[in-house]
């Protein structure tokens, strides 16, 4: 959508401010009319440019263009062009991006325009030279008159690398006169900040592998000064194609230069604190992996201020700002001396990079000066602050990780940094990362993975251990989830629960197991098995589920007698919560109740009175408990008897969980346990398992098996 446009007397302001603008005495003599023009088409590309959405950089570039192409390139007038753009105003902070654009398409087409003249030039020496060879005097004349007329620099020299000769703009340019540059070698004009590759190119050059090369490259003034120039070296070559000279044209580029630096430093560096921005620090993060050595290391301290925000409410945006430059600060005096990179994020977040680190002890001692830096209060205007801050600290080799997966680790360590109390650093755990990872991939992901089809639900076994039938079955819902692979309940409900998305997920379950098992029920009758369904504490505490289910067995067809929902010991905390409001209408409506994994939670048989159930579930870790070595099993035994007879000395069926050898199922029998599930009667498969099952399950079967003859 388009921005609204600005007043009109906003654009008539900047219209007037840029006809003065080009109408000032820049060397530069336009007609009016001419000029008229072009103010008004300049001025409208920039006015669309500042305002159309989205934004159109080529507008600018091409107003910026059509100023060189009327003979405007007196820097002066683009570095006051760039000023009069920055004065405007711009609520969307498209100002900087506006500037430069502008100055990249001026730049561009002078860059273009002086290319032509350089080909001009160097075409033009040719033609000379060929024409000397031909006609001697005359044409050695008029090559004289356009080496010493032309406006660039041009410099002569021999394939041997020495200074032949060199026009009146070149001796300007480098504040010397010939004597001082007639005569030296090529090579003495080496600068620190050479190009990579400029040296390489002319020795290409000069053996005759290439006719030209060009590259943006300082020069050392007389004085002592940097000049930066375009250079543009051509081989000359004589009749027989050998090199023989070498022509190169300097173009001063200095003002150019110097903006583009300003522009750069503004786009890679924080406005308020002055500090390499989040662009820069990644910037220098990638090329620590772009070519490291085997061995190379680094280290990250992320750092984030504790209570900040509270001094933002309190004292203002503006006391906050303060905060935040003091903070910079400091962080900036303590670590840049020890060669660390410090870099504002955003926020109140900032981070501390080590090139080249020696170990974690080298991570911890930076976190650690953080820590120490920011000790002290912050004196701002008539307050005293006090300031602390968590710190998450990684330190790896180069080769292990990416720049992406790095920042990642270190946030989420900051996290945990947090969550241990604040006011200290953390140190990266693997373990711990891996964990926080595939949360974060859950949670993310989860919202949307109903509606893409990703759950399922896969079904285990119950079977009675009196004559060995199929008794029940139980819903266990799974996640195919694209990246993490089939992940069980224990891996995504726990999150489920923390950000309420199992309230859906768990209508869903109930509606997907309820629809089955009317589907088995109308294929095989009385055989089908029962269908047991677990709640989640949050389910079972909502008011909506009696409603919910209520709509689950009109839609289904599911007889409510042939479903028993499962909930956890944690569910109800005393006779006087809330959730047996809600126990209750589910038992109202024709199902039943059992608590599962009893035995891990309050384990109270005396709130089983007040609770409307009519199964319980001994938690597999009792069965589980009798084949530890480091405990007695006969008294394990006694104490799994004892709970049997307690839940029917209550009236409750009994489900004994984690059964995997026939020798524990027949021992259950003896004590009267009524139901078991675990790997030896079946792991939880798929619904078509469970028919198979149904159809092939003989009556009366037998439970007692030999332990070796392993599972049903």
């Amino acid at each position: 959508m388009t921005e609204a446009p600005e007043p009109s007397s906003g654009a008539e302001r900047f219209h007037e401010d840029w006809a003065r603008l080009l109408s000032g005495d820049h060397g530069t003599a336009v007609p009016p009319g001419l000029l008229g023009r072009l103010v008004s088409r300049t001025a409208g590309l920039l006015h669309r440019a500042r305002l159309d959405d989205p934004f159109e950089p080529h507008l600018a570039a091409e107003a910026g263009a059509e100023l060189v192409d009327a003979h405007f390139t007196d820097p002066i007038v683009l570095a006051r062009a760039v000023e009069l753009l920055q004065r405007q105003p711009s609520g969307d902070g498209r100002g900087p991006a506006l500037s430069g654009a502008f100055a990249a398409g001026w730049a561009a087409a002078l860059r273009e325009r002086t290319l032509r003249e350089q080909e001009a030039i160097r075409t033009a020496a040719d033609i000379a030279r060929k024409e000397a060879e031909r006609a001697l005097r005359a044409s050695e004349a008029r090559f004289r008159a356009l080496f010493e007329s032309a406006a660039i620099g041009i410099g002569i020299g021999d394939t041997d690398g020495n200074i032949l000769a060199v026009n009146k703009a070149l001796q300007e340019l480098f504040g010397a006169g010939p004597e001082d540059m007639i005569g030296r070698r090529v090579g003495d004009l080496v600068h620190p900040e050479d190009a990579t590759g400029v040296w390489t190119a002319y020795e290409e050059l000069i053996s005759g592998k290439r006719e030209y090369f060009q590259f943006d490259k300082p020069y050392y003034r007389q004085d002592g000064e940097v000049v930066w120039t375009h250079l543009t070296v051509s081989l000359i070559r004589d009749d027989d194609g050998s090199p023989q000279y070498q022509v190169a044209m300097l173009e001063d580029v200095t003002d150019r230069y110097r903006l583009q630096e300003r522009l750069r430093h503004q786009a890679t560096h924080d406005p308020l604190t002055g500090l390499p921005n989040r662009a820069a620090f990644f910037e220098r993060l990638e090329k620590l992996f772009e070519e490291p050595d085997p061995g190379a290391r680094f280290g990250l301290c992320y750092v984030d201020l504790d209570g900040f925000k509270v001094v933002n409410d309190s004292l203002g945006h503006d006391t906050g700002d303060q905060l935040l430059s003091a903070v910079a600060a400091r962080l900036k005096a303590a670590l840049s001396p020890l060669g660390h990179l410090v870099a504002r994020l955003g926020g109140d977040e900032f981070v501390v990079l080590l090139e080249n680190s020696r170990g974690e002890q080298e991570a911890v001692a930076a976190a650690k000066t953080v820590l120490k830096a920011l000790a002290g209060p912050v004196l701002i205007g008539d307050h005293k602050l006090a300031v602390g801050a968590s710190v998450g600290v990684l330190e790896r080799r180069v080769s292990t990780t990416t720049p992406g997966a790095a920042v990642r680790a270190a946030d989420l360590t900051l996290y945990r940094a947090k969550e241990a109390g604040r006011g200290r650093w953390t140190l990266f755990d693997p373990k711990e990362n891996a964990r926080a990872v595939s949360r974060y991939a859950v949670s993310v992901r989860m919202p949307a993975a109903l509606d893409r089809g990703e759950f399922f639900i896969d079904y285990q076994p119950l079977y009675a251990l009196a004559d060995g039938r199929l008794a029940a079955v139980e819903a266990l819902v799974r996640w195919r989830h694209p990246q993490l692979g089939v992940l069980g309940p224990d891996e995504f409900v726990t999150t489920a629960e923390e950000t309420g998305l199992i309230m859906p997920l768990g209508r869903w379950v109930l509606e997907q197991a309820c629809g089955q098992a009317a589907d088995w029920i109308k294929r095989f009758g009385d055989a089908a098995p029962q269908l047991n369904v677990n709640l989640a504490v949050r389910q079972a505490r909502s008011a909506a589920l009696v409603g919910d289910l209520g709509r689950i067995l009109d839609s289904t067809g599911l007889d409510p007698a042939r479903l028993q929902l499962e909930i956890t010991e944690s569910t109800v905390v005393g006779p006087e919560d809330e959730a047996l409001r809600t126990l209750h209408g589910l038992v109202d409506q024709g199902v039943s109740l059992a608590v599962d994994d009893f035995g891990t939670g309050w384990s109270n048989l005396a709130y089983l009175r007040d609770l409307p159930v009519s199964g319980l579930k001994i938690a597999g870790s009792f069965v589980g408990d009798l084949h530890d070595p480091a405990k007695d099993e006969e008294t394990g035994w006694r104490i799994v008897s004892g709970l049997v007879s307690m839940a029917h000395a209550l009236g409750l069926t009994v489900t004994a969980e984690g059964v995997e050898t026939g020798r524990d199922a027949e021992r259950l029998r003896v004590i009267g346990c009524d139901w078991a599930q675990g790997w030896h009667f079946g792991r939880p498969v798929r619904p078509a398992e469970i028919a198979r099952r149904i159809a092939e399950e003989p009556q009366g079967r037998p439970v007692a098996r030999s332990p070796a003859e392993g599972g049903w």
